[in-house]
């Protein structure tokens, strides 16, 4: 046997193109279904997955098999598992999750009773509608290209299911859906560009927040969002950029302490609903102007640039803001921040506030849970009955803390391990490993246990290293937490017990190195400095992204109307610009309309052509006659003197109805030279020919 090793197998596309139409329309569908559900099926919880993901590939089985589709008994059954796994992982079959569960798993059912053209039609809604189910999680820039994608893929498929006839090429499909989307265009821009800014009907409900940063701080909360490298902020300054010493967003003030958990004071306890009074900034004091945008974190507080006092201009506006209450410096929202927010804002580097505290307020701030963390209160009254600092203020007793974490064997990590039986006397006097909220807490504690008000701040503190488009990124990584105390006539100072046992981590911002996976681990091994550049390049696109696109509101339309001479702020306008524009591209496109409609292909003008000619000849030719049929009519109506011109003709039908046939314009100007020729020598009336075009 001589077997042919070099025999080439078949291509991809050489294979799809020998299967039926309607298997490879199937196919299609399928896969435009797996693009536009792949996002989803990243949050969806695996028993969805696999569900989903057998029974898509079933139905290409049975497309490709060409097999019977399932039953209805068994649909059912299917279903009822979906449901139940709908239930058992969200808990509920009602809203947002729990629905948008349900809708990819009914997509994928759906594909089992694709028997009529109406099963169709309820798949492509389908679709589109699981489109826009992708922006309900996400609005970045690769999200909305995959999704144009998925547009583009379902529109095909659309127009597939338009073309009943024949076989057509899978091409042709998607450059007439392309095509449509093209003419589309102009008027979503001018919809995105005009139409009125309306407050929102309705709000999605979230699942709270995802930062981390919270009115509570367990040891460990921070450390474990540490890990994370998305970005959380970005800022851009007007002038001189601070040094990251100097850069701490402020969050949540944490003040009462049970011996495991800090927690923020609730809004009805705080001391001072009023903002506290800030002392006129002394001379000489630096202000820092900045633009920050947040992304939507699902945040309770604005983590602005300690320390801030103004309220911050913010776009969209934000009617919920509430001033900061007592001497917190809080920026507060009545409900959490689910939308990007830009907004503009004065900080000032250093800030006197009033220095006066209440005695339930000195007794509040300086309170120690009975019976926890004895050890480390002992050692902290020790250290206040040294001689020098007996009579020492707060700053002088701050400074000793701090100086004796310089000196002893204390160790920054991100993994300090569990502590269990008392967490502060653990860390503070035996292991000695901790991140910055271990710091915080033991400082507080041993502050309050030497008779010093006081509390934690959390927050983000820096930011990277280099400049990214215009704009420093402040990332979950930098999340961060801090302590402040109280020195009778001055106020709040901060202290930050990372910078004595990590100062790489506040002076450049320098966080802890989080292990990379395995595509980032490669990329790290191959150049050092790729996956920065990749990482700053995609971060960059989307900011200019959330800038143009998403973070263009009401301001900036506003800004573009003024540029054209237009009051957007009156609504009646707006609207009749919105109209005009409109009905101005309804316009053009009718005129389109009526030109392509008058136009004519070149098989149409070789059709006019040919019936003039065989008109001459006594012919009829009507629009809808094949060049076959007219070969016939002209063999009954001249016998043998027409036969070379009826195998013309014939030649014609071959050539423009054949399988593989893709005739042009220079073939049929050839054809129609040689017809000219063939009829010019031919008996039948050759006088009148020869004047033919």
């Amino acid at each position: 046997m001589n077997l042919n090793m070099n025999i080439p197998l078949p291509s991809l596309a050489g294979r799809v193109n020998r299967l039926p139409r309607d298997t490879r329309d199937t196919l299609f569908m399928l896969a435009v279904i797996a693009w536009t559900v792949a996002p989803h099926l990243l949050r969806l919880s695996i028993g969805i997955d696999v569900l989903c993901i057998a029974v898509l590939a079933w139905r290409a089985w049975l497309a490709v098999r060409e097999a019977p589709l399932p039953g209805r008994w068994t649909l059912l059954g299917v279903v009822f598992v979906a449901a139940g796994l709908t239930w058992i992982n969200e808990h509920t079959l009602i809203g947002k999750d729990a629905g948008v569960t349900l809708l990819v798993v009914l997509m994928a059912l759906k594909t089992l009773e694709l028997r009529a053209r109406r099963d169709a039609l309820v798949v492509f809604f389908l679709g589109f509608f699981l489109v826009l189910t992708q922006f309900l999680y996400s609005q970045s820039l690769l999200t909305s290209l995959a999704m144009g994608a998925a547009v583009w893929g379902w529109l095909s498929a659309l127009t597939l299911a338009h073309m009943p006839t024949g076989r057509p090429p899978l091409r042709e499909a998607g450059l007439l859906a392309l095509r449509a989307a093209a003419f589309g265009t102009p008027v979503m821009i001018a919809l995105f560009l005009v139409f009125p800014r309306l407050p929102p009907l309705w709000a999605m409900p979230g699942r709270g927040a995802h930062t981390g940063l919270s009115d509570q701080l367990k040891l460990g909360d921070v450390a474990e969002l540490a890990q994370d490298e998305s970005i959380a902020m970005r800022v851009r300054f007007t002038g001189t950029k601070p040094p990251p010493q100097a850069m701490y967003f402020r969050g949540p003030v944490l003040s009462d302490y049970d011996g495991q958990t800090w927690r923020a004071e609730p809004p009805l306890r705080e001391f001072d609903r009023r903002q506290a009074e800030a002392r006129p900034a002394p001379k000489g004091t630096r202000f820092v102007d900045y633009e920050l945008t947040i992304e939507p974190l699902r945040l309770m507080w604005l983590p602005l640039l300690d320390y801030t006092q103004a309220a911050p201009r913010t776009s969209p506006p934000l009617a919920d803001l509430l001033p900061p209450a007592g001497d917190s410096l809080q920026w507060r929202l009545r409900a959490p921040l689910g939308e990007r927010l830009l907004l503009q804002a004065r900080a000032t580097l250093q800030l006197e506030r009033s220095p006066e505290l209440t005695a339930y307020q000195q007794s509040d701030l300086t309170a120690l849970p009975a019976g926890r963390h004895p050890r480390t209160v002992a050692w902290a009254q020790s250290l206040h009955a040294q001689p020098e600092l007996q009579n020492a203020d707060a700053t002088a007793l701050a400074t000793a803390v701090l100086r004796h974490i310089r000196s002893s064997q204390y160790t920054y990590t991100l993994e300090p391990g569990t502590y269990d039986k008392d967490p502060v006397d653990e860390f503070w006097l035996d292991r000695k490993l901790g991140f910055c909220e271990h710091y915080a807490s033991a400082f507080t504690v041993i502050m309050r246990a030497m008779g010093i008000p006081a509390r934690i701040v959390t927050g983000y503190q820096g930011t990277d290293e280099t400049e990214a488009d215009g704009y420093w990124i402040v990332r979950q990584s930098h999340a961060h937490a801090w302590a402040e105390y109280w020195q009778q006539g001055r106020g709040w100072l901060r202290a930050d017990p990372t910078s004595a046992v990590a100062p790489d981590r506040i002076q450049r911002s320098r966080a802890l190195e989080v292990p990379q996976g395995l595509v980032a681990g490669t990329l790290e091994a191959v150049s050092p400095d790729l996956r920065l550049q990749l990482r700053q390049f995609f971060e960059s696109m989307d900011n200019r992204w959330n800038q143009w696109v998403l973070g263009y509101g009401k301001q900036q339309q506003f800004q573009l109307m003024d540029k054209l001479g237009l009051d957007a702020r009156d609504t009646g306008q707006l609207v009749r610009v919105l109209v005009l524009g409109l009905a101005g591209l309804g316009l053009a496109g009718a005129a389109w309309a009526w030109w392509d409609g008058r136009r004519r292909t070149p098989w149409q003008k070789l059709q006019a052509r040919v019936a003039k000619a065989l008109a001459r000849l006594d012919v009829p030719a009507p629009a809808h006659a094949s060049p076959g049929a007219l070969a016939q009519a002209l063999l009954a109506r001249h016998g043998e003197p027409a036969r070379s011109l009826a195998a013309s003709l014939s030649a014609l039908q071959a050539m423009r109805y054949a399988p593989a046939a893709s005739p042009t314009p220079l073939t049929f100007a050839a054809w129609w030279r040689d017809f000219r020729r063939t009829l010019a020598a031919s008996p039948i009336n050759a006088r009148k020919t020869a004047r033919l075009p």
